[in-house]
């Protein structure tokens, strides 16, 4: 846990996107899933891999269903919660080599005052969580400008590879 974490903070001046939830692909005895996130107000969108078990608590949250017992984005997200904390945003601050970097912004408010915690995460893990607090989704302009062209939109995700 860091107070900055260790990649390009969204604090340090960087222009961030309003970003929102597109679509969710999920193919049946597939590794490899698919989010697609879009700008509020705006063309410009982009897919993102993520793993099966994130797609699948994405989706969860998306409709509303509930585990009987927490799975491990439930649990994190009320230990949040039970530590006074609460998640204010998710902040997708770099491309590297093909790999997406976000920060889980976290914020608590004490009788000393308010403080952040700026945690790095996977963008699934952080959108898991942030869709969960229904909390802003921000992307950085520079980011969109590596991963959007200007066909982007929910038909741009590849086609579903045959079974």
């Amino acid at each position: 846990m860091s107070e900055h974490g260790t990649g390009p903070s969204a604090e340090e001046g960087a222009h961030m996107v309003d970003m929102r939830l597109g679509r969710i692909v999920i193919r049946e005895n597939a590794d490899q899933q698919w989010i697609f996130l879009v700008e509020r107000g705006g063309p410009r969108g982009f897919p993102i891999v993520i793993g099966s078990n994130e797609a699948h608590e994405i989706q969860r949250v998306v409709t509303g269903v509930e585990m009987e017992r927490p799975l491990t984005h439930q649990l994190t997200f009320s230990t949040i919660q039970a530590l006074g904390g609460e998640v204010r945003r998710v902040d997708i601050v770099d491309l590297r080599n093909n790999t997406f970097f976000a920060q889980l912004v976290v914020g608590q408010t004490s009788q000393n005052g308010e403080s952040t915690v700026v945690l790095d995460s996977r963008p699934s893990d952080a959108l898991a969580l942030g869709l969960r607090a229904g909390c802003p989704i921000r992307v950085a302009e520079s980011v969109l400008e590596q991963v959007r062209t200007d066909k982007s939109g929910p038909d741009a995700l590849p086609d579903p590879e045959p079974e």
